[in-house]
């Protein structure tokens, strides 16, 4: 028996493919178009991905750089990974290092001057499930707060949040406390959604956005190592590429 159009499921959240392949079209043109305008092309990645931090970075080089950070395999074929494919000489040894979480970075200020501002900037966010602790928390016993500050306490409509994410909590005057320091996590531990969480809740900032120039190429002397790709011991976060890309919204 036929089905019934009426019991066709339509998704509503299908990317139409030729969509995709004009906006990765552009994003290819575009990396492509500012190879003619900045004099070096720099490959970096990032530690703790944070788009906000990154809007930060584009704003703070806004006219005298270009920050790229789309897939790797766009930014690879825009720029080429084959001598027949490079767009200038020798640019395909750029192309090749493109895979995992790394942007472009455009510019034509001086290498010392690059290195020197990226090497100096970083932000602390909270960290995220699956980080890894860079210390330990234990909170002291007595009432819990926010954000460490002693006049801040929670509020008692948050002791049975606080106990599902494992802090043995007991009201005293309304505000939840403990009766001993418990530990939220230790060095080295690999975050839960629920240390995360109660991390953010206290105010505990354990992530730092960092960037970490892996190199540049510039038309003269080809690519120069600065400080290399990070590894897997690195502890390199990875971030999901569902997007064509996050480039400069000039």
């Amino acid at each position: 028996m036929p089905r019934s159009k009426k019991q066709k499921v339509v998704s509503l959240t299908k990317t139409d493919k030729r969509s995709t392949r004009s906006a990765k079209g552009a994003m290819i043109e575009e990396i492509r178009s500012n190879l003619d305008q900045w004099k070096y092309v720099w490959v970096l990645s990032v530690g703790n991905m944070r788009n906000a931090a990154l809007k930060d970075v584009r704003h703070l080089w806004k006219g005298t750089g270009r920050l790229f950070f789309a897939r790797s395999k766009v930014m690879a074929k825009a720029l080429g990974t084959t001598p027949e494919e490079e767009q200038k000489p020798n640019l395909h040894k750029v192309g090749k290092k493109l895979s995992g979480p790394v942007g472009l970075f455009f510019t034509s200020s001086p290498p010392d001057e690059v290195i020197d501002w990226f090497r100096s900037f970083s932000k602390p966010d909270f960290a995220r499930s699956g980080n890894v602790a860079p210390k330990q928390v234990i909170l002291p016993e007595g009432p819990i707060v926010m954000y460490n500050d002693p006049s801040s306490p929670f509020p008692s409509s948050m002791d049975p949040q606080l106990r599902k994410l494992g802090l043995s909590t007991r009201l005293v005057k309304g505000i939840p406390s403990l009766a001993i320091p418990q530990v939220v996590c230790n060095k080295g531990d690999v975050l839960t959604p629920e240390q995360a969480q109660l991390l953010k809740l206290i105010g505990e900032q354990l992530a730092v956005f960092k960037v970490r120039l892996a190199g540049r190429w510039a038309e003269d002397d080809g690519w120069v190592e600065v400080d290399g790709l990070p590894s897997a011991a690195d502890g390199a976060e990875s971030y999901a590429e569902d997007s064509v890309g996050m480039e400069d919204d000039e």
